[in-house]
C-alpha cells in the first residue's frame, strides 16, 4: 500500500511539475505558488519583527528608487526594507519582498552597483527559484522513501548505503540546482536592470570589490551554493554585450534613472 502510494504521488509529480524559468529553462515546481507566497510574506513578516530596520533615510531613498525602476519592468507590488546590518547581503522572498543590508548600500559605490543586486534578487523571484528548491527537497525525500520501500535493505551495508543515498540528493542535485538559480537570477538580474536603464557593466565592478572584501577562503565551488567570484564575473562578462544593447534601448526610451547615495 506504501509503495503505491509514493508510485501514484511520483506520478501526480511528474505531470504537475512542467514549469519553465525566464530564461527557457524546465523546471521542478509542482508546489501551489499562492502557498509559496503565503511562506515568503510570513517569513519577511518574521524577519521584520526581529531584524532592525533602518532609519537612514537617504539610503531608504536610494535602495526604493533603482527598486521602482527596476518592478516597473515587471509590474507587480513589490516592497523593499532595509535592514541594519553590516554584512554584504540582500535576498528575495516569495510574494516580491525584498531585503538589502546596509553592509551592502554603504559597499556600493553607485546605483548601477546595487541595481544589478537588486535585479539579481528579482530575478530569483520571478524564476520561482524557492518553489523549485522546495520542489527538489520534496521530490528527493520520496525517491529515497520509495528506494527504501521497495529494496527494504536488512544488512547494516545495505541502511548504509541507503543513508547514502540522502547524502547523494543534497549534493549531487540540490546544491547544484543552487548554484544553477544563482547564475540563472544573475542573467535575468542583469538584463532587467539595463532594461531600467541602468548600466550592466557595472555588475562586473560589484563582484571584483566584493571579491576584494570577502575575508577568508571561499568555500570548493563543488560544495557551495554559490558560484565562485570569478565564475560568476566571467558569466556576467557573456551576458555583457545583449545587455547593453538593451541599456542603449532604453535611454532612447527616455529611462534614465537617477538615484542618488
Amino acid at each position: 500500500m506504501k509503495l503505491r502510494m509514493l508510485l501514484a504521488l511520483l506520478i501526480v509529480i511528474s505531470l504537475a511539475a512542467c514549469a519553465t524559468t525566464p530564461t527557457g529553462r524546465s523546471q521542478l515546481a509542482f508546489l501551489p505558488d499562492s502557498e509559496v507566497d503565503a511562506m515568503g510574506l510570513q517569513a519577511f513578516s518574521d524577519l521584520k519583527n526581529k531584524k532592525v530596520i533602518s532609519k537612514n533615510a537617504q539610503e531608504d531613498q536610494f535602495v526604493r528608487c533603482i527598486t521602482n525602476a527596476i518592478t516597473r519592468e515587471v509590474g507587480g507590488n513589490w516592497e523593499v526594507v532595509v535592514f541594519e546590518d553590516s554584512t554584504l547581503n540582500a535576498f528575495a522572498l516569495p510574494g516580491n519582498k525584498i531585503g538589502v543590508h546596509t553592509g551592502l548600500v554603504e559597499l556600493v559605490d553607485n546605483q548601477d552597483q546595487l541595481a544589478s543586486v537588486i535585479g539579481h534578487e528579482i530575478g530569483h523571484v520571478l524564476a520561482r527559484h524557492s518553489n523549485e528548491r522546495m520542489s527538489q527537497k520534496l521530490g528527493a525525500q520520496i525517491g529515497i522513501s520509495l528506494i527504501a520501500a521497495v529494496a527494504a535493505p536488512q544488512t547494516a551495508m545495505g541502511r548504509n548505503a541507503l543513508s547514502l543515498l540522502g547524502v547523494g540528493a543534497e549534493y549531487g542535485l540540490i546544491m547544484p540546482f543552487s548554484r544553477l538559480h544563482e547564475s540563472e537570477a544573475d542573467a535575468i538580474g542583469i538584463e532587467l536592470m539595463a532594461k531600467a536603464g541602468f548600466n550592466p557593466s557595472e555588475s562586473i565592478t560589484l563582484w571584483q570589490k566584493m571579491t576584494q572584501a570577502s575575508q577568508g577562503p571561499q568555500p570548493v565551488e563543488f560544495l557551495s551554493t554559490h558560484p565562485s567570484h570569478a565564475t560568476r564575473i566571467d558569466d556576467l562578462r557573456s551576458h555583457l554585450p545583449k545587455a547593453m544593447t538593451l541599456m542603449q534601448q532604453a535611454h532612447a526610451a527616455g529611462k534614465n534613472p537617477d538615484c542618488k547615495k
